[in-house]
């Protein structure tokens, strides 16, 4: 049976960074059908253009704007391109990452710790020190880390390390962009999508993540984008500073 998707974002607009594709993809696809006008970005044009086109045929009131978030003049036209064409802001969420190197902590290159903590962190920062003026009361922030944030190991340490640097953000801002504005984090647990491929393409290692889980499944994008439409509506309005884990019952505790 078909799940009845509510309509709780009509006449909001939300911005999301990096998608196009994956999770990204999957939460403005959501936000989108509950009702919000959908801002979509990322690198590429033509990924930008393929994904509005998906999203308008789908009845979706969707804008295509490229953005590379390290890049400042990007983030300024992003900001300033919504504004120009809706007058305001009301949910942003910051969904780009990088994992550029599977390399354990101490072997990692500058250039990699680097472009970890800009993409992973400071260009959200950024982007949302260009967003702030224009943001309703009642708006939503929305950070995506990772189950990864909680227990940094692996070939995903150093990203899952940037992960936690967002649950503190999260709490951070969430004090700084009260009351009018609520800023909360979601973090996904293992999902088959590009970004993840190299974990959840070898079947050995999905079937040993699956075993982790307490529903014996990985998640999907859409497990992701109900959780980040519910902390963008109104049925949210008294959480602030949190992290909703969606993981399937993964070990969740710094």
């Amino acid at each position: 049976m078909e799940k009845k998707i509510p309509r709780r974002l009509e006449g909001k607009v939300a911005i999301v960074t990096a998608s196009t594709q994956g999770i990204g993809f999957g939460i403005i696809e959501r936000l989108g059908l509950e009702g919000a006008s959908v801002i979509v970005s990322s690198r590429k044009q033509a990924n930008v253009e393929e994904a509005v086109e998906k999203l308008k045929s789908q009845g979706i009131d969707a804008y295509g704007i490229v953005c590379h978030v390290s890049n400042a003049q990007h983030r300024k036209n992003l900001v300033e391109k919504t504004v120009q064409k809706y007058g305001k802001i009301d949910i942003v969420v910051c969904n780009a990452a990088a994992n550029p190197s599977t390399d354990p902590i101490l072997s990692s290159k500058e250039v990699v710790l680097d472009k970890l903590w800009e993409i992973n962190v400071k260009s959200s920062i950024l982007l949302l020190q260009d967003v702030a003026p224009h943001l309703e009361k009642g708006s939503s922030v929305i950070f995506i880390t990772s189950i990864a944030g909680f227990q940094p190991q692996g070939a995903m340490a150093m990203y899952g390390v940037t992960k936690t640097a967002l649950l503190g953000l999260t709490k951070a801002l969430a004090a700084e962009m009260g009351p009018d504005t609520r800023v909360n984090a979601v973090a996904p647990g293992f999902v088959p999508t590009h970004f993840a491929s190299f974990i959840t393409g070898n079947s050995e290692v999905r079937e040993g993540i699956e075993e982790k889980t307490l529903l014996n499944r990985l998640g999907t994008t859409g497990d992701m984008a109900a959780a980040a439409a519910f902390l963008a509506s109104e049925d949210a309005s008294y959480i602030t500073g949190e992290t909703l884990v969606v993981a399937g019952g993964m070990p969740s505790r710094l």
